[in-house]
């Protein structure tokens, strides 16, 4: 039987095994929100936050780029809105308020391949990484020259050892693989994760999470 965490919980799960993600607060009112807003400061990223909805993308449950109060709550009763038209009110968790991700985007996944085992990716992430198809893999567990290669496997590697090096650091995304790797090794019962996108500049921070573990 497995356990699939989403949303906050996923996120809560890989901040306690201290990997760094995007301040991130749920809100289950608009004056919730409000509050949250002002504590992380904008602008701000709005998601619904369900177990009935693993990509929200797709279902329109996220807002990006909001600048202040107005734009908040505007945001908020549209998400509620849409969600409410797909799906019961009771499996609504509440909004997801969070601080907006810089820099690159990077996808980062763990799964169980029947053969050979567990296997780490990492590719050029965000909405569109299915269509860039920019990926790179390994077996699990890696080393550090294993991640350096994985790397300079991508199409995007040409961005981060040229002109934009002083913008983004690789060597984050090296340790950054190693940690995931080191979180596998230790914690068998993870059998997929999904990390997308981690947003890479001079820092490292996750911005949203699936992870399945066996139970």
């Amino acid at each position: 039987m497995d356990k699939l965490l989403l949303g906050m919980e996923a996120l809560d799960f890989l901040k306690n095994e201290g990997f760094p993600v995007l301040r991130s607060i749920i809100a289950k009112s608009p004056g919730q929100a409000l509050t949250n807003a002002e504590m992380i400061g904008y602008p701000v990223v709005l998601k619904i936050s369900s177990k009935k909805v693993i990509h929200k993308t797709e279902i329109g449950g996220v807002k990006t780029q909001i600048i202040n109060d107005v734009g908040l709550m505007n945001a908020f009763d549209e998400l509620i809105e849409k969600f409410v038209s797909s799906f019961d009110r009771e499996y609504l968790e509440g909004v997801i308020v969070q601080e907006s991700g810089k820099g690159l985007e990077f996808i980062v996944g763990v799964y169980e391949d029947k053969q050979f085992g567990p296997v780490i990716m990492l590719g050029h992430g965000g909405i569109h990484v299915e269509a860039l198809n920019d990926v790179s893999f390994r077996l699990l567990p890696i080393r550090k020259r294993d991640a350096r290669l994985m790397i300079e496997d991508l199409l995007i590697s040409k961005v981060l050892f040229s002109s934009r090096q002083d913008e983004i650091d690789a060597l984050l995304i090296e340790e950054f693989l190693i940690k995931v790797s080191n979180l596998v090794e230790k914690n068998p019962k993870i059998k997929e994760m999904d990390l997308n996108p981690v947003f890479v500049s001079k820092e490292i921070k996750i911005c949203d999470a699936r992870i399945r573990l066996s139970i």
